[in-house]
């Protein structure tokens, strides 16, 4: 495996071969990212010629809050890019702030607010702004036929599929499933901030969300549903949680359920903080 730290290394990389299949991460890689890049080696071993895979590692900025975590996420690049090699990746993109950011990215992408304007978008402003201009920059910058996204950031993932879709970009994005802890917690780069007793009290989130998607069938009524909602939220409370939100949305558009013809696929999302750490979770129903 390669690894390049510049945009001109990255060009003098990827010259004169195809299109790339990318995995966008911010390091601290655990097996979820290893999910995407398997995927992301699937889809380029099963396209014509050598497709290469690349995986990119960036801790960005600008979809930090100024109370968020940014100088406490984790990071390890030795670890990370000897995961990637033996996961097959061919080349690593590294860059550093000055290369990604050499002048003040004054040109940001501005989601839809209808759709990056709830759920994360409200409880983190700017969040998804800092995210779409990244994720543009990559695609600028890789020029990849494909991308991976984790269902786990399940706002994030629509948000960046419909960015491509009406940017008009030439490439795919391929959804990959949330991997799980075998107690059910979704695998992410803050866990490892959570402590003994904290670790053991996450997989709460992810049964809160199993319970509320169980109820699928409330979402019909909206009062109901709004009850069983805060019932949802304060299950969380009296374990100690902050919980941000636990709701049932719309697969489609994250809107809540009601309105539409016919029947409506649901996903269950939630977030809450336990501790220091916030996690956020998601489950099709």
């Amino acid at each position: 495996m390669q690894t390049v730290h510049s945009l001109a290394a990255l060009r003098t990389a990827l010259a004169a071969r195809p299109a790339p299949v990318l995995v966008a991460t911010m390091g601290s890689l655990h097996a979820g990212h290893i999910a995407l890049l398997a995927r992301a080696r699937a889809l380029a071993d099963g396209a014509p010629g050598t497709v290469p895979v690349v995986a990119s590692i960036f801790v960005n900025r600008l979809q930090f809050g100024p109370s968020e975590d940014f100088d406490r996420y984790p990071r390890g690049l030795a670890r990370d890019a000897a995961l990637l090699e033996q996961a097959g990746c061919d080349l690593l993109f590294a860059p550093d702030e000055a290369a990604m950011y050499p002048e003040p990215q004054t040109f940001r992408v501005r989601p839809d607010p209808d759709l990056a304007g709830r759920l994360e978008g409200e409880q983190r402003p700017g969040h998804f702004e800092g995210m779409a201009t990244v994720v543009m920059k990559l695609f600028q910058m890789v020029q990849p036929s494909a991308a991976t996204f984790g269902k786990k950031d399940y706002q994030q993932l629509l948000i960046v599929r419909r960015m491509v879709a009406q940017f008009a970009m030439p490439l795919a994005i391929e959804p990959v499933e949330t991997v799980r802890e075998p107690d059910g917690l979704a695998l992410s780069s803050r866990n490892v901030n959570l402590g003994a007793a904290e670790r053991a009290e996450a997989p709460r989130l992810n049964a809160t969300l199993r319970w509320l998607a169980a109820q699928a069938e409330a979402a019909a009524d909206p009062a109901r549903l709004a009850a069983l909602e805060a019932e949802a939220m304060a299950r969380l409370a009296e374990r100690g949680w902050t919980p941000g939100y636990v709701t049932l949305r719309r697969r489609a558009d994250l809107r809540p359920p009601g309105g539409g013809d016919g029947p409506e696929h649901l996903v269950a999302l939630g977030a809450a903080r336990l501790g220091t750490v916030r996690l956020i979770d998601n489950l099709e129903c």
